[in-house]
């Protein structure tokens, strides 16, 4: 009738808040381990693929070279069956490490699989793209691995710079 109720309904939802905060927790880790590779932190393949379509579309709308270096470790069989895959491993790790430390902001430095990697250089000509390869080589002859106490030979590398268009309108063939 006329007279006026007030009703208060209080309920604990930690359970549920806490529920909600671990399920946005492991949905930021499943994404990054999407997208990531586990043993050098570098993007993965699969990542690799779409930036690369997206980055060369961008690049023929905005009339942009766009830059690609593909490298790879030189005689790693001989690493892995001398010392074994967790020397590799670790060799593997630092070359990470060394391409993270020399690449712009906006570059994509990708493990393509094995020991072979590719970054994407947005907006860059072939002349810097290969200066910037050639500036990786010679960081990787200074890098001094150790694995177990012992020294590991100096790695050097093998590398290929592509440059769009120039050499190819699609991902296939500037990867090629």
């Amino acid at each position: 009738g006329s007279e006026k109720v007030i009703q208060c309904n209080i309920r604990d939802i930690t359970e549920r808040k806490q529920a909600q905060d671990a399920l946005i927790k492991s949905e930021a880790l499943w994404r990054e381990q999407s997208t990531r590779d586990h043993l050098t932190g570098l993007f993965n393949r699969r990542y690799l693929e779409e930036t690369l379509e997206r980055e060369l579309l961008r690049a023929a709308r905005q009339n942009f070279s766009l830059g690609i270096i593909m490298l790879d470790v030189d005689d790693f069989k001989h690493f892995n069956d001398t010392h074994g895959h967790a020397a590799g491993d670790e060799i593997l790790r630092e070359l990470g490490s060394l391409i993270l430390k020399h690449v712009r902001g906006e570059d994509v430095a990708c493990r393509y699989g094995g020991d072979e990697f590719i970054i994407i250089l947005p907006d860059a000509s072939r002349e810097v793209s290969r200066e910037r390869a050639e500036r990786l080589c010679e960081h990787a002859r200074h890098l001094h691995i150790q694995f177990e106490g012992e020294a590991l030979e100096t790695v050097t590398l093998s590398l290929g710079v592509a440059v769009f268009p120039e050499d190819g309108s699609t991902s296939e063939a500037i990867l090629k």
